[in-house]
């Protein structure tokens, strides 16, 4: 929800975003459809180990996909040419791995220190797990997107941009999900069944309709964005509210 409403949003605010890739367009089906699948898993406020799995398996499945996609994408499309344009010059498998182990390192430690000061925080302001997640969390963890997506919108990447928002969301459904529930299936709060998976649909059908629209050369603009950022503030408002109640 928040890398949609706040990271889409304020990216298109500060420059028309620019959807003009064939792996997008076929993305954003799938983004969707994990959507819908992840809505059906929770929508009995249960989590079981049976659904991690299978959220895993179509995680797999969708990685596979990727990969075949990447081996016969056009030489034409612009998110491959993004990504070619970004790629370091040729290191060393050694100092590759020595990079990929430091970067989870470093991962894991912030990620530790972002829940634990989060979670302090708000359990003095007397708000619920679920709040929480929803709220600070949320936009901690969707800093690192939003300071990619405006780079790379500014440097003429709007494909990049938009594929990390796609990706990190799939894989949040899929994999984290899907993963949780392997390790410790458990209850759901009912509102994350019911209020926040609706807010989800709703997002990511919005994204999808106002960057494949016909007609307005497949863009996400200013106005567009502003209207996912107002969506953004009216969901915080409603999380507040309805924790007050």
């Amino acid at each position: 929800i928040t890398n949609i409403l706040l990271v889409i949003g304020a990216a298109a605010l500060l420059k028309p975003i620019l959807v003009s890739s064939l792996t997008l367009k076929r993305e954003y089906p799938l983004l969707f459809a994990c959507t819908l699948l992840g809505y059906y898993f929770i929508s009995d406020d249960m989590l079981t180990r049976t659904e991690g799995v299978l959220l895993l398996v179509a995680f797999t499945g969708f990685i596979c996909l990727l990969v075949y996609w990447g081996k016969h994408a056009d030489a034409d499309d612009p998110l491959i040419a993004e990504i070619n344009s970004e790629m370091p010059e040729q290191i060393s498998l050694l100092r590759a791995v020595v990079w990929v182990v430091i970067g989870l390192l470093l991962l894991l430690a912030s990620s530790q220190l972002l829940v634990h000061g989060a979670v302090t925080i708000a359990r003095y302001a007397g708000m619920s797990d679920l709040v929480i997640g929803l709220t600070i969390i949320a936009i901690g963890t969707s800093l690192p997107e939003l300071a990619a997506s405006i780079i790379g919108i500014f440097k003429g990447e709007d494909d990049l941009a938009l594929g990390n928002i796609i990706g990190s969301n799939i894989f949040n459904i899929l994999a984290v999900l899907g993963l949780g529930a392997v390790i410790g299936p458990d209850s759901l709060d009912p509102m994350a069944g019911s209020r926040d998976s609706y807010v989800m649909i709703a997002a990511t059908l919005a994204m999808l309709l106002m960057s494949l629209r016909i007609g307005k050369g497949q863009r996400i603009n200013r106005i567009e964005g502003a209207l996912l950022l107002c969506g953004f503030v009216g969901y915080q408002y409603l999380l507040f509210n309805t924790m007050s109640q």
